[in-house]
């Protein structure tokens, strides 16, 4: 389990710490919900964790099954609901993998994305786009 502590900075800011490790992350709110937009939002962070997270678990997947991977990393982009309540509608993730892959290692590192465990935590209301080229 992982403990976090969160403060609120001011001017729509918050201080996250990572109890264990110290690490911190500030966020902010976005220009278009009235914030500045100096760093990543709240919904920022549920997006890229979700890339995070996916890229994580492939390459678990390609350690346990001695699949060879270079270069791994993606683009994220989120796509905000333009009715009430705000959420997230949409995430589109492109990842680049650079390696050796026949069907059985593709097919391994798809399924590994798709079962990551922010995948699984998300709403099912929000439309996730994946694709993966093999470089």
């Amino acid at each position: 389990m992982s403990n976090f502590k969160v403060t609120y900075k001011d001017n729509l800011s918050t201080e996250i710490l990572h109890l264990d490790s110290g690490s911190k992350i500030i966020t902010d709110a976005p220009k278009d919900n009235q914030g500045l937009g100096r760093t990543f939002s709240p919904t920022d962070l549920v997006a890229s964790s979700l890339s995070s997270c996916m890229i994580t678990i492939i390459a678990i997947a390609a350690k346990t099954h001695n699949i060879d991977i270079r270069y791994m990393e993606s683009s994220v982009s989120k796509k905000m609901s333009i009715t009430s309540p705000r959420r997230i509608d949409e995430i589109d993730i492109v990842i680049d993998i650079e390696g050796q892959f026949d069907s059985k290692a593709k097919k391994i590192i798809e399924r590994s994305a798709k079962n990551c465990p922010v995948h699984h935590s998300l709403n099912s209301d929000i439309q996730i786009n994946l694709k993966i080229n093999y470089l």
